[in-house]
Order: C-alpha cells, then structure tokens, then sequence
C-alpha cells in the first residue's frame, strides 16, 4: 500500500475550503454542491468537489473519512471520473434521516443504489475501489472492519480514469469531511 499526498491531486471543482492538519485533510463543501445526472430529477449537477489523480487499470484505491454526517444528502467517499457523462461515487451519503452506503454510476445518465448503515453514522469509513479487468469492484466499511461488497460496475479496461476523495453538501453550508488517508494498492484477487 502506497500513501498518496493530498498535493498529488487535482479539484474537479474546488471545496469551500480544504485544510491540511495533522496529516487530515479538512474538506468543507461549497453548499448545493452534487453530482448528478438527468434520471428522475430532470438536472445535471457537476459540482462535486473530488481530489483525483490517475487510476490505471489492475489498482485499487482506498479513502478513509469520518461520516460526521447530518443533513440530507451530505456525503464523502471515492470518486472516479472517465469524462463529464462517465463517472462513478461510491459513498456514504446521509439519506431520509439515516447514513447510506451506496454508489451513484452515470454512463450520460446517472443510477443510484444505496442500503442503509445506521451504526456507521460517526465513525471513521473506509471506501475502496479495484480496478481489474473491465470491472470496478467497490467495498466499503467501518474502518478497521471487514469490507462489504457494495457494487461492481463495468469499466472499458482501455479507459483512461483518474479518482480520489470526494465530498458533497447538496443541502447546506457548514459540512466539514475529515479525510484521514488516501491510498493506492493491488487490487482485490477476487469478487468473492
């Protein structure tokens, strides 16, 4: 496991603010900040604030964050971007009045999957995503714990795709996403 520096990344869209300290980096969402993709809300949202690098393919990467989470749709996980109509977030995302682990996968339209994790609410999550043939294979976790299979998605293995942390306040001012590490490794040896 190799750790990336927060300076290796570039925004997609520059946070509010964000604050080396200690080692964490603080990410405060602009307000109304969101990715999204046409299906059922009718508006394309790009406004998402994601620190990426490259992502080639066989790797995997892992981000850890705190799930500090309160207001509806306040969010933070991994990000991983091929274009503006190709792009995947796999998150914890504060959904109805409980924290959601889930992924948003928009190939031009965007889909969404969630499962509600109510005791993940507060606690440090660890998101990782491998990279391997022509699959995205997506876990997440408390930190610490053994990771659940949370989603695979299809991915051209001749893609050219860059990821990393990402945060999201669609629905107020204030939120502050505590990251705590941003790694590259293997990726998983297999599905199951």
């Amino acid at each position: 496991m190799t750790s990336i520096p927060w300076s290796a990344g570039k925004w997609t869209n520059a946070p509010a603010s964000a604050i080396d300290s200690d080692g964490d980096l603080l990410v405060t969402p602009v307000e109304g900040s969101d990715a999204w993709r046409l299906t059922s809300y009718g508006f394309v949202h790009a406004s998402e604030h994601a620190l990426i690098t490259a992502f080639p393919n066989e790797s995997a990467m892992e981000v850890e964050f705190s799930a500090e989470f309160s207001a509806q749709f306040d969010q933070a996980g991994l990000f991983v971007r091929v274009s503006d109509e190709h792009w995947v977030k796999a998150s914890v995302e504060y959904a109805d009045g409980r924290p959601q682990v889930g992924a948003v996968v928009t190939q031009g339209r965007s889909d969404w999957s969630l499962a509600p994790v109510p005791g993940w609410l507060n606690q440090r999550i660890l998101v990782r995503v491998s990279r391997s043939g022509d699959a995205l294979t997506i876990r997440a976790g408390i930190a610490g714990e053994e990771l659940q299979l949370v989603r695979v998605v299809p991915l051209d293995p001749a893609a050219v795709a860059e990821a990393g942390p990402f945060a999201c306040a669609p629905s107020r001012a204030g939120l502050v996403v505590p990251f705590h590490r941003w790694s590259a490794t293997s990726p998983d040896s297999s599905l199951h």
